[in-house]
This record gives structure tokens, sequence and C-alpha cells, in this order.
């Protein structure tokens, strides 16, 4: 099986590989999922690794006393907030170098230029809208560094746009993950909120795509 085969396989069957994770190492399962989604968030080398769906399995397991959801709640929402704040201040200490490389490795640059042109768009709010959409959120703080956006500011809407996130798809799974037809279910479930949480962006670049020739010049350049 190829990675990305393994990572799909991972990500449609999060429940049962939270199980066999809480089985073998009890109580640090929290700090496992700790660091997957502040990896997820604070980290522009992988964007690939789960989030919306590991929070809705985290909590469809706390609906069943597998884990403690206040526990789950904590540590997603410091991974999510630290992470970015983390990937903020490398944006604002590297990102400038990085971005002179006509090659990034393991970056890839045109994430970036789209995070940018979301930011265009969204301004302020980026931080918080981007937060539900995979791949633009893991390269949105980055960008913020990178175009050294206001550190108070960026701080609010991060703590913002954690807490709405981490409450709507861990309070998702916590209160529906549980029900017959979603566990029946579970996979497809997961796959519709992949699919969901990737619209905005399909939307986004179907708008880049008509703007190209016009954004195709454009430096990232915050406000602070």
């Amino acid at each position: 099986m190829s990675v990305i085969g393994a990572l799909i396989s991972v990500i449609l069957h999060l429940d049962k590989y939270l199980n066999v994770m809480i089985q073998n190492y009890g109580i640090w399962t929290y700090a496992v999922i700790f660091l997957i989604i502040f990896c997820e968030t604070g980290l522009v080398v992988t964007p690939f690794l789960p989030g919306d769906s590991i929070l809705f399995a985290a909590g469809a397991l706390a609906s069943t006393g597998s884990l403690e959801i206040l526990i789950l709640f904590i540590a997603f929402y410091l991974a999510a907030v630290i992470g970015d704040t983390v990937n903020y201040h490398i944006g604002k200490k590297i990102g400038t170098k990085i971005l002179e490389k006509e090659d990034i490795k393991y970056i890839n640059k045109e994430y970036l230029n789209k995070a940018h042109r979301f930011y265009k768009k969204h301004g302020s709010m980026t931080i918080v809208v981007g937060r539900f959409i995979p791949i633009i959120r893991t390269f949105v703080p980055f960008v913020a560094g990178i175009g050294k956006m206001g550190y108070s500011k960026f701080i609010t809407y991060n703590m913002l746009g954690g807490f709405l996130w981490v409450t709507l798809f861990l309070g998702g799974g916590y209160f529906f993950g549980n029900l017959p037809f979603i566990k029946q279910h579970f996979s497809y479930v997961l796959i519709a909120i992949i699919i969901i949480s990737l619209i905005p962006g399909v939307v986004t670049f179907i708008g880049e795509k008509r703007n190209e020739n016009n954004n195709s010049g454009d430096m990232i350049n915050i406000e602070p």
C-alpha cells in the first residue's frame, strides 16, 4: 500500500485507529492527538494530517466514554491555538527568506499564494474562516507572519477561530457520532466531512482561475 493510500485508510477509519491507540497508550492518547493537531496547524510541511475528521472521530469516541470530552476540548483547543501561533512566528522570522527561493523543498509555494489571495478577499477574518478549510488552514498563520500582521490582532482571531473550529467538529462528533446511523456509516460520514470542508477551497480556486492574470504578480503584503 502506498503512503497516500495508507493515509487515506487511517483518515477513513479514525474511530478504529483511535480505539487501538486508547487500548495501547491509554492517557497518552491525548498527547498523541494533541501533537497531530499541533503539527497540522503549526507546520507548513504537514498540511496532509487529519484535522476536521480527527476532531469528529474523537468526539464520537468521547460520547461512548472512551475519552473525556473536556480533556479533549482543552487538548485540541490548545493544540490549535499554539500551533497557529508557532506557525505565525515561523512565517514572521524566516518566511520571507523561504519565499525568495524558487524551489522550496517540502513546501508547496502555490498553497502559500492561495493563502495570500484568500487573505486579500477576507482580511483578518481569514484567520477564522481559514480554520475550516483543509490545506489553507495550515498556511494561513504562516502567511500572516510573513505579512507582519499585528500579533495582538492575530492572536484574537486565532483564539476565536480555534474555539469555533474545535467546538463545531468535536461537539458534532460528541452529539451525533454515536447515533446508530452515523456509527454504521462512519467512514462515509468522514468522507462527507472532508468533502464539505473542501467546498470553500474549491470555490476560491475557481475564483482564482478566473482572475489568474490579475493575481499572478501579487506579493504577500498583509497590513498589520
